[in-house]
């Protein structure tokens, strides 16, 4: 005679709380749950109030600067190691788990205008208004010591933007023209120009690394590749643009950060159109950085406000801000996507959490269920007018309150004397452009 026996693990049908608390087996059929919807919507209405009830980003500032924080540079091995340059030629290295300063170096007389490390992370390199480039070690005698430079290299004009090649020992300034140098030598392998305006920053790209960008004064965004020593495309736009920052995880698509107030999103591939317009800032954006994840941006203003953009959409997300914060003029994304650092005109680096109601510390395997189940309540309801009007709410400053409310009548008459235009014209004579088209003035090749 043959005998089944059926055999379970305690760990499946016990809770973990170890109170021998059995779980209760559940019957999904829709029948048997006909006000499941409506409790959902309850849940995702509570979840959505109690994420604007924790959103506190801020998270500490770093003081010690004498003058307004000019740059920023991210180790690229160490998560906790950050480097500012300043106003006053003055370069600090941070240490933001302990939150204070490591080392403090005086690298140039007058501005430092671009800081970069090198791609294995043992020295860094400096530009400032002393027409010098310096490169510096990374670990250096501790605060409060001289140190000198391991070289320095002399040129002709002042360099404005500094950045190092991704996998090779090559480094990018930019000025007059973009220069490009071999770490062992002191002039330039090649110097690559198209016009003769100054440039203001340059950029190399993280996945194709043999292809740079650079914005100039006269509103260009220059590509450059490496290889064959020449400039490849120009696109003009209406205003200046004052840097540009690549997506890490799509070789083609580069964010400019825009004198009138806005954000271009480019594919290389088709540079006549956008493909996106980030709008809601209500003065000259300054600096742009993306996530390493690619699906977000964080954007520095004149406006004395930092704003986050999903890279699909043209309405930021989150919006930081501080009653002490001045005129944002560099930004950066910590290197594990969490944190995100600024630096602003009155001597402050501050750190700000990426996520604006992320709990932080080590998250029991409940408190993740409980998190990823609201956040798909969240996304289910998340058109519903009850929920959309609560996270999409943001408290704002009264300058840049008045100064979105006073945009919206400007941009509401503009449109009105379009419409009014193609009304009362013949018809066919004039021809209604979109709004990306407008703001790109040639593409040359």
């Amino acid at each position: 005679m043959k005998v089944k026996m059926l055999s379970r693990k305690p760990d499946s049908y016990v809770r973990e709380t170890k109170l021998d608390l059995q779980r209760v087996p559940r019957n999904y059929d829709p029948t048997l749950h006909p006000f499941e919807v409506p409790r959902e919507y309850v849940r995702a209405l509570n979840a959505t109030k109690l994420e604007r009830v924790f959103a506190k980003p801020f998270l500490a500032s770093l003081d010690g600067h004498r003058d307004g924080v000019s740059c920023l540079a991210k180790h690229p091995k160490s998560l906790a190691t950050v480097l500012s340059g300043a106003c006053d030629g003055e370069v600090r290295i941070w240490n933001l788990t302990k939150r204070k300063c490591i080392r403090v170096i005086q690298a140039h007389e007058g501005f430092v205008r671009g800081i970069c490390t090198r791609f294995c992370g043992t020295s860094f390199f400096t530009v400032g208004d002393d027409k010098t480039v310096k490169q510096w070690k990374m670990d250096g005698p501790s605060y409060g010591e001289e140190e000198e430079p391991l070289h320095t290299i002399l040129g002709k004009t002042v360099y404005t933007g500094i950045d190092h090649h991704w996998k090779e020992a090559v480094f990018a300034t930019c000025g007059q023209q973009v220069d490009i140098w071999d770490e062992q030598r002191t002039s330039p392998i090649c110097s690559m120009t198209w016009g003769f305006d100054s440039i203001s920053s340059v950029k190399f790209n993280p996945i194709e690394t043999f292809l740079l960008g650079s914005c100039a004064s006269d509103r260009n965004i220059v590509l450059y590749d490496m290889r064959q020593a020449t400039p490849l495309k120009k696109v003009i736009l209406d205003m200046r643009t004052n840097t540009i920052c690549w997506n890490p995880m799509e070789a083609f698509i580069f964010t400019a950060a825009n004198e009138d107030y806005n954000l271009y999103t480019f594919d290389m591939r088709a540079l006549d159109t956008p493909v996106m317009i980030h709008m809601d800032h209500v003065s000259a954006v300054l600096d742009v950085d993306y996530s390493p994840t690619g699906k977000d941006f964080v954007s520095a203003s004149f406006d004395k406000s930092i704003r986050i953009f999903p890279v699909d959409k043209s309405r930021s997300r989150e919006v930081y801000h501080t009653k002490r914060m001045q005129h944002v003029i560099c930004v950066k994304w910590t290197s594990d996507s969490k944190y995100i650092m600024c630096g602003s005109d009155e001597m402050n680096i501050r750190l700000w959490k990426a996520n604006a109601s992320e709990k932080l510390g080590v998250l029991t395997s409940r408190e993740k269920a409980a998190t990823d189940y609201n956040q798909r309540l969240k996304e289910k309801f998340q058109h519903h007018p009850h929920i959309k009007r609560i996270s999409r709410h943001r408290h704002l400053p009264k300058s840049i309150y008045s100064q979105i409310q006073e945009q919206r009548i400007m941009k509401e008459a503009r449109r009105r004397k379009e419409l009014n235009r193609i009304k009362h014209s013949k018809p066919g004579s004039v021809q209604r452009v979109s709004e990306k088209k407008k703001r790109v003035v040639a593409v040359v090749k």
